[in-house]
């Protein structure tokens, strides 16, 4: 009997040690997400109820900046997000089919692929306030862009300073930095199974049946990945937009200006999160600036799922249903 429980015992704290190695080995990542997810995720849902400028205490407030969001009285907040979906709608599928297209010119080609992936790579490393700096020298008015155009005979156009081409100026700075996506989709065309389209040449089918009915479907969970991953960035877009207006329009008002100055030229750069960010920290309107993001995480969310439920199908992969 004695025996059987010093057993028992040795067992009990074997478990116990082995809880406790678990444990420390998965402590980073608990502290980690305590810190940076859980607390702020808790924080901005209580604050987003209550009316607080960050230095005084929070006033309860109930839903009433949702209420004041939605009532229409802030039609900077309905630019802002309509400037954003805008984007999430043309950019994020231009720069998914961009990077597809490089990746698939890359894959056939014979010589100098590491050269040339290089080249197509590095501006994605370019830090996002110097890149767009650039670019928004390089389509100036009377920049090297609408110079080289002129010599065309093309009369280029005012790209940042016109409202009506400022988010298609964004949308090429995107493309121009399409090569983190590009190097993933680059990994699935390769990964493809060279017996898939011996079969497919066996059958009689050509280059664009190949690439609907065996490469498609094939890489579809990455293009997946890339949609997602394009739509969730995009709906945080903001550095870009805040930096190309600043810069065109010759006011850096680091966040702390109005929708006119932040959305340079006619609101038009005016995005979701640069409103949310001078709401919260350029006027103080904390507990409004976290109805916001609340409002923007579920937003994300519901587009997520839409895009797990029917990216399959709108691909070409197997649909789930």
């Amino acid at each position: 009997m004695a025996t059987a429980v010093v057993a028992s015992a040795g067992l009990r704290a074997k478990n116990r040690r082995r809880r406790l190695t678990v444990l420390a080995f998965l402590a980073p990542w608990l502290i980690g997400f305590c810190v940076f997810f859980a607390y702020p995720f808790v924080a901005t849902a209580y604050y987003s109820l209550t009316q607080y400028d960050l230095f005084s205490d929070p006033v309860w407030f109930g839903f009433g900046n949702y209420a004041f969001m939605f009532s229409g009285v802030d039609t900077d907040v309905i630019t802002a997000a309509e400037n954003t979906g805008i984007l999430v709608l043309f950019m994020v599928p231009a720069k998914v089919l961009f990077a597809l297209g490089l990746a698939m010119i890359l894959s056939r080609l014979k010589r100098g692929k590491g050269f040339w992936r290089a080249v197509f790579y590095l501006p994605a490393l370019a830090p996002p306030v110097a890149a767009t700096i650039a670019f928004v020298f390089l389509l100036k008015s009377n920049g090297p862009v609408n110079a080289a155009l002129g010599l065309l005979g093309i009369d280029g156009p005012r790209w940042f300073t016109d409202p009506d081409w400022s988010k298609p100026s964004l949308t090429l700075l995107a493309l121009w930095g399409a090569g983190d996506v590009m190097i993933i989709l680059l990994a699935a065309l390769l990964d493809v199974p060279r017996d898939l389209y011996d079969a497919a040449d066996v059958d009689g089918a050509g280059p664009g049946q190949k690439f609907r009915f065996v490469t498609l479907p094939t890489i579809s969970p990455v293009l997946g990945f890339a949609a997602i991953t394009g739509v969730i960035g995009t709906l945080q877009y903001f550095t870009e937009a805040a930096v190309a207006a600043g810069v065109a329009s010759g006011n850096a008002s680091g966040g702390q200006g109005t929708s006119q100055q932040l959305g340079y030229p006619d609101q038009s750069t005016l995005t979701y999160p640069g409103w949310l960010y001078s709401r919260g920290f350029g006027q103080n309107y904390l507990g409004y600036a976290s109805a916001m993001a609340m409002v923007l995480l579920v937003v994300a969310f519901l587009l997520v799922a839409l895009l797990l439920w029917r990216a399959p199908a709108l691909i070409g992969g197997d649909d789930t249903e």
